[in-house]
């Protein structure tokens, strides 16, 4: 990582110790989280390193080597910002950054699935069918 650790392993568990120190503002040279189009990626948007990211590893610096190094597998933009204690802001921005020089590749959920009532119906009533620890199910509105 940017101190000189190892980036995590991206199945492994969430690092330990302390956050940063250093302000998202800092990080991000004063910009926020949004992209071409004038909005953030959504937290489940799904980023993998490219081969000329992986390339690129070694002259990456900071927080940038790290995303990219912990993006050798798919990871969701809320995972990089847990695994790497970096702010969800901070990650958002140079993972838009990182997508522009051609070192990550972005897969932006369908919006049209993501705002899908049924779909939200079927996950609370698969919630609703997962008994309590008394075996127990739960109780419908």
């Amino acid at each position: 990582m940017a101190d000189g650790t190892p980036p995590p392993d991206p199945d492994g568990p969430a690092p330990d110790g302390p956050a940063s120190a250093v302000r998202p503002f800092l990080v991000t040279a004063g910009r926020v989280a949004a992209g071409a189009n004038g909005r953030s990626m959504p937290v489940e948007t799904q980023v993998v390193a490219t081969a000329e990211g992986l390339d690129a590893l070694d002259r990456l610096a900071f927080e940038r080597h790290d995303i990219v190094a912990v993006c050798r597998l798919p990871q969701s933009i809320a995972e990089i910002a847990a695994r790497l204690r970096l702010h969800l802001n901070v990650v958002r921005v140079l993972a838009e950054d990182l997508r522009a020089a051609g070192q990550l590749t972005v897969h932006v959920p369908d919006s049209g699935v993501v705002h899908d009532a049924s779909v939200l119906r079927r996950v609370i009533d698969g919630l609703r069918a997962i008994p309590d620890a008394r075996g127990v199910l739960r109780d419908s509105d």
